[in-house]
């Protein structure tokens, strides 16, 4: 694996320059993040992200609601963190092309001077890095180009030590990326070196795709393998054990369930059936 690319931590509220050539965009092949954002109704993808997604459509209808309704969990599981937890720093792997708000965007509206960095590997994403690298003057963000199969290069890289404190507590956000790292590639060991490296206080924030509700899901997650992507869906179950199995983590109420169902705020529309939804959520403190 290449050596991570970082971009340099800003000064509070400006942008940030990059400390290394931005990679090609490779527009011949279905990137994860770009078929998220187009899912999501954004414009930064290729005709071939669109064709992945239709794939997978074809398989699994509901898959737009399925992300939109894991996005709302991710923001309402930032907003917990700050306003409820009390965190002030975040570490976001897989975070995606910019859509807003952004994670640094409600945190710092609880806490102006909190403090994010961003880990992601795919080259569009660090295209955008400038527009996600704008923070609130009190507070500071950061970009790190890197993989979260390496998570030791992340935890130790010098732009998240420069950003964060691992004195003090973190909140850990594996937001929808899970799923495409398969049981050959150690998962586990994954969550565990990051997990290891965080101090008492600190949280654990994710969500993963599941076919317990709709089976046709594994019939997308197959369309989806063909295009070049590989993904798992788990079980509530396999992703809880995944996660969320050491006895240092205590989960949050209520749980591990559906990302819809996790703290729905009751201004939000009502929920969309398990089988649309077709995606677990959790949050657990670390003692």
């Amino acid at each position: 694996m290449p050596t991570p690319r970082e971009e340099r931590a800003p000064l509070p509220g400006s942008p940030a320059e990059s400390t290394a050539a931005r990679p090609l965009v490779d527009a011949a092949h279905p990137s994860s993040a770009r078929v998220y954002d187009y899912l999501l109704g954004g414009k930064d993808n290729f005709a071939t992200d669109r064709t992945a997604a239709a794939r997978i459509a074809e398989a699994f209808p509901s898959i737009r609601v399925g992300a939109q309704e894991n996005r709302r969990f991710l923001l309402r599981g930032v907003r917990y963190l700050a306003a409820e937890a009390g965190i002030r720093q975040f570490l976001d792997v897989g975070t995606g092309i910019p859509t807003s708000p952004n994670v640094h965007e409600v945190a710092q509206e609880v806490t102006p001077g909190a403090r994010i960095a961003y880990v992601d590997n795919d080259p569009i994403v660090l295209v955008h890095a400038r527009a996600l690298l704008v923070s609130d003057p009190l507070g500071q963000v950061g970009y790190l180009d890197a993989d979260i199969r390496e998570p030791r290069s992340i935890v130790d890289s010098d732009l998240v030590r420069r950003i964060l404190d691992f004195d003090e507590p973190i909140a850990l956000i594996l937001s929808a990326i899970l799923h495409f790292i398969p049981d050959e590639q150690r998962p586990a060991e994954i969550v565990r070196t990051f997990v290891d490296a965080l101090p008492p206080g600190s949280h654990v924030l994710a969500s993963h795709v599941t076919a317990e509700h709709e089976p046709a899901l594994r019939s997308a997650s197959a369309g989806y393998r063909d295009d070049g992507v590989r993904t798992q869906p788990r079980t509530a179950r396999e992703f809880e054990r995944l996660v969320f199995t050491d006895q240092a983590l205590e989960l949050v109420r209520p749980g591990v369930v559906l990302v819809s169902q996790w703290r729905r705020d009751p201004g939000e529309p009502p929920a969309p059936t398990p089988a649309q939804v077709s995606a677990y959520g959790g949050l657990a403190k670390l003692s």
